[in-house]
């Protein structure tokens, strides 16, 4: 595909030292991607190839102003060689991105709830529609379907990374958030990172008296990580939009891109923008070994 032509001659540029130390018979194909030697992170080069990349739709492409991928992935410490697991990605707003960046290094994998009848049916339906349309970007992506109730995302300990985009407000609906969180800790390695991107609920805002809106707490979706095990590594503004007052009459839906007023103040959401989001890093923390073993903490 020209993108990738394009990719891997911006990458070649980039990683000119590295491939002017490889062996005479060990280089690259013109054209080609020189692989990375070790886990370093993405450079803003690979991330900017994929977010141009032709086999992201239109509209997909429309919403980076709003959900700055670029900036959310950097964040969260996206690197070549991990196995990623993304929890409901729904249409595949943010396979598109994933699936590619790690196809030749690392393991994209789409956790789908097998709880809600057809609409899962169909989520799932779609992303293998999805993955078989264009096996070049996708050739390694996965998918694995999980009990809501009671999730298993994969082998304990077998992931790098664990994101979830605009999840936790229906978790909380459903009375199903302790125990998707709980999983996250469960199939993430020591050391791994769970990413969170919410709807944020006003400052002083009760769980209550918001959830129905799709806007949540901070700190109750904080709780929720740490209750499992996670520690807050960190917090950003990445996504954050001031203009967002989060009162109205169809809560979080009334703003873009589900505006689901119709064109009932269609111009004035419309510059409002979606919506004020909280954008969370959390890391799950190597255990102290047992008094029998060596002492010494596991990495």
């Amino acid at each position: 595909m020209k993108i990738r032509l394009a990719f891997g001659l911006s990458a070649a540029l980039l990683f000119a030292g590295m491939a002017h130390a490889q062996q005479a018979g060990q280089d690259q194909p013109p054209g080609e991607l020189v692989p990375p030697t070790s886990a370093s992170d993405f450079t803003a080069g690979q991330l900017d190839a994929v977010l141009a990349g032709s086999w992201r739709s239109a509209p997909n492409k429309a919403r980076d102003v709003y959900r700055h991928p670029k900036a959310t992935l950097q964040f969260f410490g996206l690197q070549p060689d991990q196995t990623v697991i993304e929890i409901t990605p729904g249409g595949g707003w943010y396979t598109e991105i994933l699936a590619p960046l790690l196809r030749d290094n690392g393991h994209y994998i789409a956790a789908v709830s097998g709880g809600n009848g057809g609409e899962d049916q169909q989520n799932a339906a779609s992303l293998r529609s999805k993955f078989a349309a264009d096996s070049t970007e996708y050739s390694k992506a996965s998918i694995v379907i999980f009990n809501p109730k009671a999730p298993v995302l994969g082998p304990a300990g077998s992931a790098d990374m664990v994101l979830t985009f605009r999840n936790v407000h229906n978790w909380a609906e459903a009375g199903t958030a302790e125990a998707m969180f709980k999983a996250f800790y469960a199939v993430l390695k020591p050391g791994g990172t769970l990413g969170v991107v919410d709807h944020r609920a006003a400052a002083g805002a009760s769980l209550d008296a918001v959830k129905d809106s799709g806007y949540l707490p901070t700190d109750y979706v904080i709780k929720l990580a740490t209750d499992a095990g996670f520690k807050l590594d960190a917090q950003s503004e990445i996504n954050a939009n001031p203009k967002d007052t989060k009162d109205y009459p169809k809560g979080v839906w009334t703003l873009p891109p589900t505006l689901t007023l119709g064109d009932q103040d269609r111009t004035k959401y419309l510059a409002i923008g979606e919506s004020d989001r909280m954008t969370l890093r959390f890391v799950k923390v190597a255990k102290a070994s047992s008094p029998a073993s060596s002492g010494t903490t596991a990495h």
